[in-house]
């Protein structure tokens, strides 16, 4: 089993930037994937960001691109999402994922965090 909780959301100015974290718990990490994808009310669940165990592969959504930057602490289970110039549309409920293989389908990553609200406001 995997535990994933993350944390670091909020409410923030257009423009602005916000830092999430998500900590990893009860298993080895080793060559796992992992993901954040957001969902807003009333959609589906987004891929953002994933990035693979040694950081040598990172994707992102088009819509983050050049804004969001994803990274990895293996020495403290734990992986970030750098937001940066936030948009009204960024706002969601962010959830980071872990799975084995890269990829931007939800349905591909076995474990979940409970999710943390960013909103963004104009």
């Amino acid at each position: 089993q995997v535990q994933l909780v993350e944390s670091g959301g909020g409410l923030v100015q257009a423009g602005g930037s916000l830092r999430l974290s998500c900590a990893a718990s009860g298993r080895t990490f080793r060559n796992l994937i992992m993901g954040w994808f957001r969902q807003a009310p009333g959609k589906e669940r987004d891929f953002v960001a994933a990035i693979s165990w040694t950081g040598g592969y990172t994707r992102y959504a088009d819509s983050v691109k050049g804004r969001f930057t994803i990274s990895r602490d293996n020495a403290k289970n734990t992986v970030d999402l750098q937001m940066n110039s936030l948009k009204p549309e960024d706002t969601a409920v962010y959830y980071c994922a872990t799975g084995l293989n890269p990829s931007e389908w939800a349905t591909r990553y076995d474990y979940w965090g409970q999710g943390t609200q960013v909103t963004v406001s104009s």
